[in-house]
């Protein structure tokens, strides 16, 4: 059927990208679908353009009908050609999902869910704003009789996706503001507004912290950002979280709508960690310096003679704002890399403190030996405070 003179509609100034989901002549934007997305059509029948010079449409009679589908559900529908004499048809339904699928908990723990709403087509729907249930493991197909005896098909995935959540900066500043992103298609639950929903964001010193509202950053994005006040002198309250110098803050994002092999009433619970406050590189939380050898009277020595104890001494500094534990290690080597002597003193540093540390080492025979230094978190935990120090010593 031929349409006098009808204007471009709105959505076919909308991109379609053709990604070869389909050998036919039925194609969508996408190769899988959330369960509220926005679903473009395009149908190839260069035989349906009855009048080169009218826009034509395709599913308004029964000699070239198009159904568009999910799992229960479908409704008819019309799709309008692109143009005069292109012999493409094109339009979109709206997936609506399923509220039935998480019930009265929702989507987000508190009652949210899709309207699941469907259309009421007298005689068909379309070109646009057609509205079709779907589930979180389901699928859509478009149907259109080419001729009387023959009907081709198309049909594209509908599935949930696995969310993400990350802070956008690995630390803050106190009495700045930190930015919250969750990425969760299934959450735009409608594609032409913004949708919202909230998440719990804490600290070390508030462990009660807050619910903080998460707004999508635009229409069908499923992209939400919120953004987090940090203070140090007030309460944590609305978007406000009350921290502390060295703390370390957790968001949580809890995933209702999971993919297969999930089930609709599995939850995953995913969580984002940033730091407040200023960030000390790893090897300078606790930095040795000033390697030397001391007499047993503290009389710095250039040599050692063999069987003479002496104590290999350096100072560690800790530029933690907390209590740091450590582990002093003494390596000494001789000359041909075999250790001949390993000790250690354990023990912890206050903010800013400065220690000076030795351990005693007695020489058995002369030779040339290596003394390394190593600062490390503990004995059981090799995680570096310190990048390590060399000390050569010479035995006569």
């Amino acid at each position: 059927m031929a349409l006098l003179l009808v204007p471009q509609m709105a959505f076919s100034q909308t991109s379609i990208q053709i990604d070869g989901t389909s050998s036919g002549p039925i194609h969508f934007n996408k190769k899988v679908f959330g369960w509220t997305d926005q679903v473009y059509i395009t149908v190839y029948a260069p035989d349906f353009n009855s009048d080169p010079n009218m826009i034509d449409v395709i599913g308004l009679t029964s000699d070239d009908k198009v159904t568009v589908s999910t799992t229960g559900h479908s409704i008819p529908y019309q799709l309008v050609e692109t143009g005069a004499d292109t012999g493409i048809f094109t339009g979109y339904v709206i997936l609506t999902g399923d509220p039935t699928q998480k019930g009265t908990t929702g989507v987000d723990g508190q009652g949210t869910n899709p309207s699941g709403i469907e259309s009421t087509c007298q005689p068909v729907c379309g070109p646009t704003e057609g509205f079709l249930p779907s589930t979180g493991n389901d699928g859509i197909t478009v149907s259109f009789e080419y001729t009387r005896d023959r009907t081709v098909t198309g049909s594209a995935i509908i599935k949930w996706n696995e969310g993400n959540i990350k802070w956008l900066q690995p630390n803050y500043l106190t009495n700045s503001q930190g930015v919250v992103e969750i990425i969760d298609p299934d959450m735009n639950l409608n594609p032409k507004s913004v949708d919202k929903f909230e998440t719990s964001i804490w600290s070390d010193s508030d462990t009660g912290g807050i619910k903080l509202a998460m707004t999508e950053t635009g229409p069908d994005t499923g992209i939400f950002d919120g953004m987090v006040y940090f203070t140090t002198d007030l309460k944590s309250s609305g978007n406000r979280l009350h921290v502390t110098d060295g703390d370390t803050v957790t968001a949580e994002y809890i995933d209702r709508t999971l993919p297969f092999p999930y089930s609709p009433s599995d939850e995953l619970r995913m969580n984002a960690t940033a730091t407040i406050g200023t960030t000390v590189s790893p090897l300078d939380r606790a930095p040795a310096s000033n390697p030397r050898i001391l007499d047993s009277n503290g009389t710095s020595l250039d040599r050692v003679t063999a069987g003479q104890q002496i104590q290999i001494v350096s100072e560690i500094t800790s530029n933690e704002k907390n209590k740091q534990p450590f582990a002093y290690l003494v390596q000494v080597q001789d000359s041909s890399g075999i250790t001949v002597s390993l000790s250690w003193i354990t023990g912890s540093l206050e903010p800013n403190q400065i220690l000076t540390l030795g351990q005693s080492w007695e020489p058995k025979l002369p030779g040339k030996y290596t003394a390394q230094i190593f600062v490390w978190q503990g004995i059981v935990d090799p995680d570096a405070l310190s990048s390590p120090l060399t000390l050569q010593i010479s035995v006569v």
